[in-house]
């Protein structure tokens, strides 16, 4: 038997040239499948065929010019493997321009995410040639077919660009950068970069691209950026390092536009370097902030929502050390540490004035306190987590002014949130805090100062007087009435009984499961913690339905593919056993494999469990004292009976909806509007 692993990616045995291959993109799959099949390299056509049709229905695979590339990976291909069919007649895959009449089906291994990635850049690449198109259009033999496909995977074989040829200085074209970035990394990245690259050649510009994909960036040399007229951000995610191009007139879009349009993009960049008014990056060179205002199709709702998302992904690590540590404190020493005794005051949420001195007054383990050695051990890890908490605020702002201003607005973050703190703004003041820090720093920076200057503006000028102008406007103008609202927001969530707690609840479970670990997610999240003070029972409350929600959805995925496998492709099991511990974890992002790949039937049915749950925590007084750890922290439960009930009706209702959704709403086929190949 032939080793697969000696097996080439295309042989002639895998193209099919003129075939009427079927009426449909499944019928084209199938008949791609069962070369594969023929030639022995697939152990399952029927699992084969369901991997890459589930594919299908997450975006279209159809490409502007007649060109589909269906593609998946899957644990019954034994190699990586291409097959290949010009049809005749011309098939619908979901392109804006038609159907297809030539398809590719790429199909790697589970195992093989790097080959995979590997073999959709390089094809990608070479199908926005026209001349690799035109050849095989034109091939009279699956052996041609086979070579051309053969000479652009192989990097050692790609022939290198001619030299340009030498041009007097006077009539020297303009240099462009550009930057190409899509959310994975995998296709659209380099496919826009070849794109631009083929479009800027035709224009007789040279431009140079750096691709931040998912195999890495090679950084553009510093010389070059500083020669280019012009650069172009074609990117879906923000750009690393923007901060190098500052001052240089931009182009942006979203990295399908230069797929589509890359002449039009060159022309647009060309055409503001001649523009003095023409919109440039901000910042001032090295270290300058490399978040600024939007340009080019990044909207102020989108670049808010990055910014606050920033602060609280940077918080939450505070939350999840320093809530377990608080849960340890409380398993060792009992939940009196937390309470101090009557008439002092707590100095922190979490109150442990008394405990700061059992520990001051414990000078050994041979000199324990009357409660022993796990009183002591109690103490120690409940201040410790309540010193990390104290973080939150202080982080959350000072990462929200981070997203703004890169590293200058770091320190007048965190100090505007030390001050929201000390005023007793909370949650909400770090918010407003961060973004009067960020603003105020991105400001400072946009300063044209002296050359002598400019080394201290980013550690000395910026995070001195925008600290000093945070903390004025704070502790003159805005402490009270955000302590005010603070205060209020507290009182009201206190005095919540009946109907208005449960629809708190059934509100919070929405959106714990609306976005899976997304903005939404992180905002109830953010919300429960920052507020959690173990003197409150309301928050207690809403700590637990935020917790026991969020772990509905991967929960209920593993139940579903667990009870109806059938309903699931092989991927999406494999997914379903690991989302138990995910979500017994209160992992809610276990369940995004699921959402990817169906979101209109996975995200409302986990919504629908999730709003049992946090309604039925409401309605049942449970509580809970730490924030994150799952089943691994019921010790710090109250009421854990009813929170088991609570958190298994809502994954029964989720998996129910799900299930009752796959069986009976089959969705029509999704076409993408502005169709490139869409990532693995």
């Amino acid at each position: 038997m032939t080793s697969t692993a000696s097996r080439p990616i295309i042989d002639a045995g895998l193209v099919l040239l003129d075939v009427d291959a079927g009426a449909d993109k499944q019928a084209v799959i199938g008949r791609l499948v069962g070369s594969l099949a023929d030639a022995g390299r697939t152990a399952d056509a029927d699992g084969l065929i369901a991997a890459a049709m589930a594919r299908e229905e997450q975006s279209a695979t159809g490409l502007p010019g007649g060109i589909a590339i269906p593609h998946c990976r899957s644990p019954y291909v034994e190699t990586a493997s291409i097959g290949f069919a010009r049809l005749r007649p011309p098939v619908d895959f979901g392109a804006p321009d038609g159907p297809a009449d030539l398809a590719f089906l790429i199909a790697a291994p589970e195992g093989g995410g790097s080959e995979h990635m590997k073999l959709l850049s390089s094809l990608a690449r070479a199908l926005v040639r026209k001349d690799f198109v035109a050849s095989l259009r034109d091939a009279k033999t699956t052996d041609e077919v086979v070579a051309l496909v053969d000479e652009v995977l192989n990097p050692g074989e790609t022939a290198k660009p001619a030299a340009p040829a030498a041009t007097p200085a006077a009539d020297k074209p303009k240099t462009l950068v550009a930057i190409t970035a899509c959310p994975t990394g995998i296709a659209h990245t380099y496919m826009a970069a070849d794109s631009l690259v083929a479009a800027a050649k035709e224009a007789g510009v040279t431009l140079h691209v750096e691709t931040q994909g998912s195999s890495g960036s090679t950084p553009l040399d510093p010389a070059t950026i500083a020669g280019a007229a012009a650069v172009i951000f074609a990117t879906d995610v923000g750009v690393k390092d923007k901060g190098r191009f500052a001052g240089k007139p931009v182009i942006a879009s979203g990295v399908k536009r230069a797929i589509n349009e890359p002449a039009k993009m060159v022309a647009e960049a060309l055409a503001a370097a001649d523009n003095p008014n023409a919109a440039r990056v901000e910042g001032s060179g090295a270290g300058a902030p490399a978040s600024s205002a939007p340009a080019g199709g990044v909207g102020w709702g989108t670049r808010t929502r990055q910014i606050l998302l920033t602060g609280v992904s940077y918080m939450i690590p505070f939350v999840a050390a320093g809530g377990l540590l608080i849960a340890l404190g409380f398993l060792f020493g009992g939940y009196e540490l937390g309470n101090p005794p009557d008439g002092e005051k707590p100095s922190l949420p979490f109150g442990f004035g008394s405990m700061g001195n059992l520990i001051a007054s414990t000078n050994s383990l041979t000199d324990l306190p009357s409660g022993g050695l796990m009183q002591y051990l109690g103490a120690v890890f409940l201040t410790l987590g309540g010193l990390a908490f104290m973080f939150l605020v202080p982080a959350l702002a000072g990462y929200i002014s981070f997203a703004i201003a890169d590293r200058p607005g770091i320190a007048p973050g965190f100090t505007a949130g030390a001050v929201a703190v000390f005023v007793g703004g909370g949650f909400i003041g770090g918010i407003v805090g961060g973004l009067i820090a960020g603003f105020t720093a991105l400001w400072i920076s946009r300063i044209n100062t002296p050359r002598w200057l400019r080394g201290l503006m980013p550690v000395v000028i910026i995070p001195l007087f925008a600290s000093l102008a945070v903390g004025l406007l704070m502790f003159l103008l805005l402490g009270r009435p955000l302590a005010a609202i603070t205060s209020g927001l507290t009182n009201w969530l206190s005095g919540m009984t009946g109907t208005s707690v449960i629809i708190l609840g059934v509100i919070l479970g929405l959106m714990m499961c609306f976005d899976l670990g997304g903005p939404v997610n992180k905002a109830a999240y953010a919300f429960a913690t920052a507020g959690l003070n173990v003197a409150d029972p309301s928050s207690l409350r809403i700590m637990a339905a935020v917790m026991a929600a969020g772990m509905v959805p991967p929960l209920a995925m593993a139940l579903a593919a667990t009870v109806r496998p059938g309903l699931f492709t092989e991927p999406e099991r494999e997914n379903g056993r690991a989302a138990w511990l995910l979500g017994a974890s209160f992992i809610s992002e276990g369940a995004i494999p699921f959402a990817a790949a169906d979101p209109l039937r996975v995200i409302p049915s986990m919504m629908f469990g999730g709003a049992i749950t946090g309604a039925l925590i409401m309605a049942f007084d449970v509580t809970l004292k730490a924030p994150h750890g799952g089943i691994f922290v019921f010790f710090a439960i109250g009421n854990l009976l009813w929170f088991l009930v609570a958190l298994a009706a809502g994954t029964v209702a989720g998996a129910v909806a799900v299930i009752a959704a796959k069986q009976f709403a089959k969705p029509t086929a999704k076409v993408d509007e502005t169709p490139a190949l869409a990532a693995a």
